[in-house]
């Protein structure tokens, strides 16, 4: 039987990890939701003005941000599905009966543990004007691109960073997901003269589906906060043209470089009923599927 003594101890168990949400958590978040009703800046606070809606309904009616909107969308857009393909493509060959398939998740898997910054400057150097890639195309007589300056190419080289460098993470998690299908499905396929396509569409793919919900919501939450390729790549600037210019981009630019705290905070805060609109969604089709 349970006592105040014992119920005493287990509040005092609890009580830094409530106090660290609190304080370095619930508190921020809710600060800042304060903050993104009001025109703000840090080098000013005593000056702040409640502001209403106006830092949302600018939003709206600001370019940049639905450029950056746009940009980010598009990245999603590249990235998530080919990211998803590839990496259960390389989950499966890593969990057949294949020699140094330790290798191959150590291979695979490296470019997620990986700096991002690091990443980013090799990438830069591959794909300059007179880098790795545009080499290996002018020996195949392909047109060569001033990739990271041009209007077209600069998001596009940008996704093939992104899916090089995460595509491992997901591979892991895929590779978890299928050693957790019971054998017994894929023997009794087999009795029966299910084709290897067969046994991927029927048995694997379906039972796969949790663990693609999963890799999917993971997936398009981290494209729509990416931030530091894009800065690294731009130079600060999101360039060329704001084609490389994404939402948490332009937010870090409204608060340090503009130090429009307030309008920063309600782009965080679209940016974030954005994400939970497309969980929602994703969620649902995914029940529906299962049905």
């Amino acid at each position: 039987m349970r006592t105040r003594g014992d119920l005493a101890t287990g509040y005092l168990f609890v009580l830094p990890v409530v106090v660290s949400l609190a304080v370095f958590l619930i508190g921020p978040i809710l600060y800042a939701l304060y903050i993104s009703f009001h025109h703000f800046s840090f080098l000013a606070p005593d000056q702040a003005t409640f502001a209403g809606l106006d830092n949302y309904l600018k939003l709206f009616k600001d370019p940049r941000f639905i450029r950056a909107l746009g940009n980010t969308s598009l990245y999603s857009l590249g990235v998530v599905p080919i990211q998803i393909a590839i990496a259960l493509m390389l989950a499966l060959i890593v969990d057949a009966k294949i020699k140094g398939k330790t290798l191959f998740r150590v291979v695979y898997f490296l470019p997620t543990v990986t700096s991002t910054v690091a990443v980013s400057v090799m990438f830069m150097y591959l794909f300059k004007n007179d880098g790795l890639v545009n080499f290996v195309l002018s020996k195949l007589s392909i047109p060569t691109f001033d990739w990271f300056n041009s209007l077209t190419f600069a998001l596009p080289a940008v996704m093939m960073m992104a899916i090089w460098t995460t595509v491992g993470q997901f591979m892991v998690i895929y590779l978890a997901g299928l050693q957790d299908i019971p054998q017994e499905l894929y023997e009794a396929a087999e009795v029966d003269g299910a084709t290897p396509w067969q046994r991927l569409r029927f048995i694997t793919w379906p039972m796969l589906k949790p663990t693609t919900f999963f890799i999917l919501i993971m997936s398009i939450i981290g494209t729509f906060q990416v931030f530091d390729q894009m800065y690294v790549i731009s130079k600060g600037e999101g360039g060329p043209q704001d084609r490389t210019l994404t939402v948490v981009f332009y937010l870090y630019r409204a608060a340090f470089k503009d130090f429009d705290m307030g309008y920063a905070s309600a782009m965080a805060f679209a940016l974030f009923l954005i994400i939970l609109l497309l969980t929602i969604i994703q969620r649902k089709f995914f029940k529906e599927e299962t049905n």
